[in-house]
């Protein structure tokens, strides 16, 4: 049995570990480093219908713990992504997830129709909380209704599960989660960036060209980790977290919020073998907590204890 495997709507994991959407680009770099068919899948970056340069620089910026961004979506479009980046990644055993964006409803509409044909594209993530365009992005991802409408009509056209991609900079999340949830969406992908400003000590300005951009890294985990407390046992579709996930411990924590899955972003680029390393680690790890497969431990902190009476260290 492959302790580490996982089955979500539309897909087959061999273990819960991708690269998050916006950190691995297309796999190309990264292939050069390690094998991509050790990973559970791949979130792919951003499409959007017509290419995009992004934001004006500087737009990243380091902080105490994590990093600021503001890249903008930046992408080559979706036609280009479909014949070029998608059939490159078919020589991978690894099913893609693809990210789409969009600055209208009939952006993301035609987005989704165009990619979810390609086929090793087995999901879309839905993403509707990017902090960082002027047009669209977490102007979906704030109002139940809109997100939900927006959610709709994505699934109706799409050949593949619906992941929504839920925005932190919300007063309520759960209302959020529930709203897509309501419209179809098959899972969800928690959280994405929160938004946040640097300023430079000189000139007393924002460091970033766009001023505010999205805060990600270990900064973040704590907030994940309460949202999908929240969220998961709010709904019924499964989960894939994110947001500060740099070891096994990280993986475990969101598993026992009640993940299902999870994908590591700002950890790709300190350290780019950081998911293997953690699919190595995972399985140690288990072993040390009495955990014999990793969706057995989805929901501990909120589920009856008892569940997990045979899995303690």
């Amino acid at each position: 049995m492959n302790r580490l495997s996982v089955e979500l709507p539309g897909l087959k994991l061999k273990n819960p570990i991708m690269p998050a959407s916006g950190c691995f680009g297309f796999g190309r770099e990264f292939s050069g480093l390690y094998d991509l068919n050790q990973l559970g899948a791949i979130m792919i970056k951003a499409a959007t219908l017509d290419a995009r340069f992004g934001n004006p620089t500087p737009r990243v910026a380091e902080t105490s713990a994590g990093m600021l961004n503001a890249i903008g979506l930046q992408n080559p479009g979706v036609e280009r992504i479909c014949t070029e980046e998608l059939p490159w990644l078919q020589q991978f055993d690894v099913p893609v997830i693809a990210n789409v964006a969009g600055s209208a409803e009939e952006d993301y509409v035609a987005v989704a129709k165009r990619i979810s044909k390609a086929p090793n594209v087995h999901a879309l993530e839905l993403n509707i909380s990017c902090p960082n365009v002027k047009e669209g992005g977490i102007a979906f991802g704030t109002v139940p209704d809109v997100a939900g409408n927006l959610t709709r009509k994505v699934k109706e056209v799409s050949e593949v599960p619906v992941y929504v991609k839920l925005s932190p900079n919300v007063s309520n999340i759960v209302e959020m989660a529930k709203a897509v949830e309501e419209a179809g969406a098959d899972g969800l992908t928690m959280i994405n960036t929160l938004l946040g400003m640097r300023l430079d000590l000189k000139t007393g300005k924002p460091v970033l060209a766009n001023k505010s951009g999205g805060l990600s890294g270990p900064a973040i985990k704590p907030v994940a980790i309460r949202m999908i407390h929240e969220v998961s046992q709010a709904v019924s579709i499964p989960i894939i977290g994110m947001g500060g996930i740099f070891q096994a411990e990280d993986v475990i924590e969101y598993f026992y919020a009640g993940a299902s899955a999870v994908a590591i972003g700002t950890a790709n680029f300190t350290d780019p073998f950081i998911c293997p390393k953690i699919i190595e680690d995972l399985p140690i790890l288990m072993d040390r907590l009495g955990i014999e497969h990793i969706s057995d431990c989805r929901g501990r902190s909120w589920k009856n204890d008892a569940v997990f009476a045979g899995h303690r260290a």
